[in-house]
């Protein structure tokens, strides 16, 4: 099995876990983020950092990038590639916001897919479609091995 295909599978493997904030547990609990970090731990065996308590509202409250921040941080962005299977992505959920939502590609070519968990919908596969698209802020590959 690739690493891709290994990814897309850790990321599947969550769908249908409700929405729960800050959690991080398949089939119990996941936010976006949680999604991320459960995939990062079934893919390399540990969380790079103890993640920070947050709000639900902190993207509006501090300005700061800090999704985007971390990714770069911890993942590895491809700055001119668009996305591609298993990378995790960033969007911008409106104009002139910080990055504040993500996900996993599971599919690219004619019918583009991503795995993320949003707010009553818990873990889902959507369609990555042009208004998913249009608020992408960057992709970035998960890293080879331990940090």
């Amino acid at each position: 099995m690739t690493r891709e295909a290994q990814i897309v599978m850790l990321a599947r493997s969550w769908l249908g876990t409700p929405y729960r904030h800050q959690a991080s547990v398949a089939g119990v609990g996941a936010d976006c983020l949680g999604l991320v970090r459960g995939v990062y731990r079934g893919l390399l065996g540990h969380e790079p950092c103890r993640t920070p308590q947050y709000s639900m509202d902190w993207g509006e409250c501090g300005g700061g990038e800090l999704l985007l921040a971390a990714a770069r941080q911890w993942l590895v962005e491809r700055p001119d590639a668009g996305p591609e299977i298993g990378d995790v992505i960033l969007f911008r959920m409106r104009d002139g916001a910080v990055a504040k939502h993500l996900g996993i590609v599971s599919a690219v070519g004619a019918a583009p897919a991503f795995v993320h968990a949003y707010t009553g919908h818990g873990v889902v596969e959507s369609p990555l479609s042009a208004p998913w698209l249009r608020r992408v802020v960057a992709a970035f590959a998960f890293p080879e091995g331990a940090e």
